[in-house]
């Protein structure tokens, strides 16, 4: 007995000693720069000399409370501007990623399907290239004489000036459709609002400048998801797929009962880096526009940044990253748990049951 718990704990010593370098590299690197950061949300830093010094004064949660409390001040303005500019970000660049992923990747596993190798190698080209010269390129293309403007010339139609173009998608498609008139919004929606944002404000959707970003992050990351996709496609024995067309099933039948939820664990993967991703968007707004047109391309990185090495409000810079992680924990937590696997929770609640039963029962049997 004395041999055995000696082997167990040689070995247990084995790994921590095998393990210790990372975990003092993760300390140093990650560990300690979190607490720090989480200390300077707490006190009016300025970024000159030590944030645990006498010229840094613990504030509470005055940080906070400036973000989302103060009424009238400019910072919660800003941030509330830029959390509704990330969310519209976020609703579209994740289900057009994820969908044109999946596309793609039921396209390139077709076994008739000619040079996958050369298809797969150009889709996933522009996930490698730098994102600041493929923004570079992009500013190029979307600037008032670039190409795509060109193009929307030749077919009669009078492009915008993307980059200097705050106005709002929904705004200009309410427009459209004669529900309003956007240069004089309805006094129900710009009168009353929330959180320092009038309604007719969070409601005005992407916009025009912040298309473009959104069309370059779709077209750059779609590449790495598809090759995801593409793996757990490859993984799924065709003897299943077989075996369901053999029972009648169509090709939306497959897909749908064979296909989609063997790519389950793979969905909730792309759809959580996606999210994460899309949340912390900081270079290409900082190439491309700085924040402008009007705040509209503004995101709470992006303003994060700012307000530390623009502004020297560090502490009101840490609390609005730890703002953005609460957030992304969230928005991921909220996410997993729409992911589940419901039958294998109810496959272990069932076991946890019977285990309960059996247990009363050998009770119930000694006494």
């Amino acid at each position: 007995m004395s041999r055995a718990r000696s082997s167990r704990r040689g070995q247990a010593l084995a790994g921590w000693t095998f393990v210790a370098p990372t975990l003092v590299v993760l300390g140093l690197f990650l560990a300690v720069p979190v607490v720090m950061a989480l200390w300077v949300s707490f006190t009016d830093w300025n970024g000159r000399g030590s944030p645990f010094g006498s010229g840094a004064d613990f504030v509470g949660v005055d940080n906070y409370r400036e973000l989302v409390g103060e009424e009238g001040g400019l910072t919660r303005s800003d941030f509330m501007t830029s959390l509704r500019n990330n969310f519209y970000y976020v609703l579209l660049v994740v289900p057009l990623q994820t969908a044109f992923a999946l596309f793609l990747a039921l396209v390139l596993n077709q076994r008739l399907l000619k040079a996958v190798g050369f298809f797969r190698t150009a889709f996933y080209f522009p996930s490698v290239v730098s994102s600041v010269a493929i923004s570079l390129v992009f500013l190029f293309l979307f600037s008032g004489g670039g190409v795509v403007n060109s193009l929307l010339d030749a077919l009669g139609i009078d492009g915008p000036t993307w980059f200097n173009d705050s106005r709002g998608l929904l705004h200009l498609l309410g427009d459209g459709l004669g529900l309003w008139n956007a240069s004089t919004p309805p006094s129900a929606l710009a009168g009353n609002g929330v959180l320092g944002l009038t309604w007719w404000e969070w409601l005005a959707g992407p916009s025009v400048a912040l298309s473009v970003i959104i069309t370059l992050v779709v077209w750059t990351t779609t590449g790495t998801f598809m090759l995801m996709f593409l793996a757990a496609l490859q993984d799924l024995p065709l003897e299943v797929e077989e075996a369901a067309r053999i029972d009648g099933a169509g090709r939306w039948g497959v897909f749908r009962n064979v296909t989609l939820p063997h790519l389950r664990p793979t969905m909730l993967l792309v759809t959580t880096l996606g999210l994460i991703g899309t949340w912390q968007v900081f270079d290409q707004v900082y190439v491309m526009t700085q924040g402008g047109p009007g705040k509209s391309t503004l995101t709470p990185a992006f303003l994060s940044y700012f307000y530390a090495f623009e502004n020297q409000k560090w502490g009101v810079a840490a609390a609005m990253a730890f703002v953005l992680f609460l957030i992304i924990f969230s928005m991921a937590s909220l996410q997993r748990w729409i992911f589940r696997d419901k039958d294998a929770l109810a496959l272990k609640r069932q076991e946890r049951r019977t285990r309960k039963a059996r247990a009363r029962a050998v009770a119930g049997g000694a006494a």
